[in-house]
């Protein structure tokens, strides 16, 4: 299976376009993410799998799915970095195209959603993570990727955040919790799964160490007492409406030489690409 099973960026609206956004340039801890999407195709396109979906659809054979490629985003920061992402994010919801980004660290989050914003108003957001990432500044930048939610709540991007599987809450990021009306479902009270419902266009940020390390070793911030993947997928399936976007961030191709947690990317981004070809009830198109 090769990347050429998945077309060009296509000009038809409601098509679901995969773009890469290689950058960890304001990770902290460890660099790594900015070689993710590479690793995450070659994963997707392995020879080992395959590109059906759990509900039936087969990506290998779906006209509604293109890969735009990655984003030249090398040597850039800051502002010039955010303006970046937003443009090239807001090229594609002009033509309709619904986007699943693949990071590249957190940071790359902020910038599209405000696109998305843009383009539908304030979103509901389903952030998957153990991490809130609601500093409102680490390390004394607030561009960290330890900070897009902080970023995006306070521009009013988001009507509504919902974090689920959190289990490193500071008394400074329940404070901004707090602040900003953020439902956060600590993973200490998802068992059962929680049930989740929204009124507005969900944008879904799934950070990949959500998973626990067993699931998932190539993260920068191993959190022991995670999800499992089947759980992490079940979450995605249970969405009652398609997401209008997505990312995946965080995968550290460094900290994964067996290329186990490429392969739970992969499959998650097949899953999140068939909830948003999946029509509002939840049959296949």
């Amino acid at each position: 299976m090769t990347p050429d099973k998945i077309g060009k960026p296509l000009s038809r609206p409601g098509c679901i376009t995969m773009a890469g956004y290689p950058t960890d340039v304001h990770s902290s801890f460890l660099r790594g993410a900015a070689l993710a999407p590479a690793r995450i195709r070659e994963a997707l396109f392995c020879g080992s799998a395959n590109l059906c979906c759990e509900n039936g659809f087969d990506l290998g054979a779906e006209t509604r799915l293109s890969d735009r490629g990655d984003v030249a985003l090398a040597e850039l920061s800051g502002q010039k970095l955010f303006d970046v992402i937003r443009l090239e994010t807001a090229a594609l919801l002009q033509e309709d195209h619904r986007l699943l980004a693949l990071g590249g660290d957190h940071f790359i989050t902020w910038p599209i959603v405000a696109a998305h914003a843009d383009r539908f108003g304030p979103l509901d957001i389903l952030h998957l993570d153990a991490h809130s990432d609601l500093y409102d500044d680490f390390e004394g930048s607030r561009w960290s990727h330890a900070s897009p939610f902080a970023r995006i709540m306070e521009a009013g991007l988001a009507a509504r955040l919902v974090q689920v599987g959190i289990r490193t809450q500071t008394p400074r990021l329940r404070e901004q919790a707090l602040r900003f009306g953020v439902e956060v479902i600590e993973m200490k009270d998802c068992t059962p799964l929680p049930s989740l419902a929204f009124d507005r266009p969900v944008y879904l940020s799934l950070d990949l160490d959500v998973l626990d390390p067993a699931f998932a070793p190539g993260v920068s911030h191993h959190e022991p007492g995670g999800f499992t993947t089947r759980e992490v997928l079940s979450l995605i399936q249970s969405l009652p409406a398609p997401p209008v976007g997505a990312d995946i961030v965080e995968y550290n191709p460094v900290r994964d030489p067996a290329g186990i947690t490429a392969m739970a990317a992969a499959k998650l981004a097949k899953e999140i690409a068939a909830a948003m070809l999946t029509p509002r009830g939840g049959r296949t198109a």
